[in-house]
């Protein structure tokens, strides 16, 4: 029977509602053979899912995505990495803190526009999670100025809108060169993000493989059958990986399933076969 996988999965440790040992049970009840903890910047929840799947036999990938520098949006999957990584460490930790210097501007701009959130609100409903923009949007949604986090994003918090604040972040070569620095596998998230922002995807990769990426997300929530194939076809001609996840977060995005996206996606095994070879 074909073994299926998500590669691309987030835990409370950043924006997502399951904690690593949650998400490892519930990856098990999902019936997939691997998942990949890919975390917003962080790998605070990579060991405890790690653990949760060896008790539960389920192989858990340690991952991150972190967020580059670029004009339209940008992340870069980091797979296979060596979580202890003393540059990997640090450099999160200081897009953690810049990440906290965020957070105060963007309430600054909301309570400039008459919308009165306090960041004890926020806190409180991160629930002891690194604080951002989703918690942001939950405090908003329970207050009453939109009906969802979705509106929250695109009436306030994303980009252009009146209370963005712009993420400091590394450039997409110091994120390609943190994660082979730790001993892994660079990917391309989401390239349709790219694409629909009018960016050619083939000289974007070209730029990237030039600094060390391995691989395009070709699988994902959002893309449809055909532009699936499209980025197939692109990897394989410059000979990078297929990778494929959801971008599972649970509540925040409850439209979106672990290991099925939006209903249809399923990512097969053998391209985490792939991936651990060129590891080697």
């Amino acid at each position: 029977m074909e073994k299926y996988i998500d590669l691309h999965v987030h835990t409370t440790a950043s924006d997502g509602s399951f904690s690593p040992a949650q998400i490892v049970q519930y990856a098990v009840e999902r019936k997939l053979a691997a998942i990949a903890i890919t975390d917003h910047d962080t790998v605070a929840g990579v060991k405890e899912a790690v653990e949760q799947g060896k008790k539960q036999n389920i192989e858990v990938v340690p991952g991150v995505e972190i967020s580059v520098s670029f004009e339209s949006e940008m992340h870069i999957l980091g797979y296979f990495i060596d979580i202890n990584c003393l540059p990997l460490i640090q450099t999160l930790e200081r897009l953690k803190v810049y990440r906290d210097q965020r957070n105060p501007l963007i309430l600054k701009k909301l309570n400039q526009a008459g919308i009165p959130i306090t960041m004890q609100e926020v806190e409180q409903k991160a629930g002891g999670k690194i604080v951002g923009r989703p918690h942001i949007a939950a405090v908003l949604v329970d207050k009453g100025y939109v009906k969802s986090t979705s509106e929250a994003f695109e009436k306030f918090l994303g980009q252009s809108r009146i209370a963005y604040v712009e993420k400091k972040k590394v450039t997409p070569q110091e994120g390609i060169e943190l994660i082979k620095k730790a001993g892994g596998l660079a990917v391309l998230a989401h390239p349709i993000y790219l694409v629909r922002n009018g960016y050619n995807l083939e000289e974007v990769l070209k730029e990237l493989m030039s600094y060390g990426l391995d691989g395009v997300e070709a699988h994902y929530s959002e893309h449809s059958e055909a532009e699936t194939t499209q980025f197939i076809e692109l990897a394989e001609k410059y000979n990078l990986l297929i990778t494929g996840g959801s971008d599972f977060h649970g509540k925040s995005k409850p439209e979106i399933e672990l290991g099925r996206g939006y209903g249809s996606l399923m990512v097969p095994y053998d391209l985490l076969t792939k991936m651990r070879a060129r590891i080697g």
